[in-house]
């Protein structure tokens, strides 16, 4: 079955069409389950970072056009998992502050949670644009792949090599980055 393209998932939650928001709940929340299980969640959990991550995306485009350039379960899925490494950072803050708790309205947290998948977004598209080589060099890097299996994969000489690769890999990842007009506003 093929799926619909994501302007029609979001169309849908705008008109409160329940027949998609069901398949919506039905098709990407359990793998969302599955991943928030597997990393120190319950199911209330899922079912909340899921919730939020709708609402989210909804009101995101009220304020400002923009354009899924993934599925849209790919999507969904990953503002679920970014919000959930956000909700365990919080909860690891909470435990480190002694039962003293920041009070943040859920206005600015989700403002916050916004302009971090924006440039989650953004660094996704920028990486993608580099060359494949580079794309598979980083993935390791930012995987935390020792140099010393970065050399074997990819033949380099040494480790300096596979050192000064990754470097010019980051530094041409970052440039693109930073010239990108959205790059400012997002800051």
């Amino acid at each position: 079955m093929t799926q619909p393209n994501a302007n029609v998932y979001i169309e849908a939650l705008f008109e409160g069409n329940e027949k998609v928001i069901l398949k919506m709940y039905q098709e990407i929340l359990p793998k969302v389950a599955g991943f928030i299980i597997k990393n120190k969640g319950t199911q209330q959990d899922a079912q909340e970072i899921f919730q939020k991550a709708l609402y989210q995306l909804t009101a995101r485009v009220r304020v400002k056009k923009f354009k899924i350039n993934t599925s849209f379960e790919a999507y969904l899925f990953t503002a679920c998992k970014n919000l959930w490494r956000r909700e365990l950072n919080n909860r690891k803050r909470e435990v480190r502050n002694d039962g003293v708790f920041e009070l943040v309205s859920e206005e600015q947290d989700n403002g916050k949670a916004i302009l971090e998948q924006e440039r989650w977004e953004l660094f996704e598209e920028k990486i993608n644009s580099l060359s494949e080589s580079c794309k598979e060099l980083l993935k390791l890097y930012f995987k935390k792949t020792s140099y010393k299996a970065i050399v074997e994969k990819f033949n380099y000489a040494n480790e300096n090599t596979a050192f000064q690769r990754v470097f010019k890999c980051k530094k041409r990842l970052a440039d693109l980055v930073k010239l990108d007009k959205r790059f400012q506003e997002l800051c």
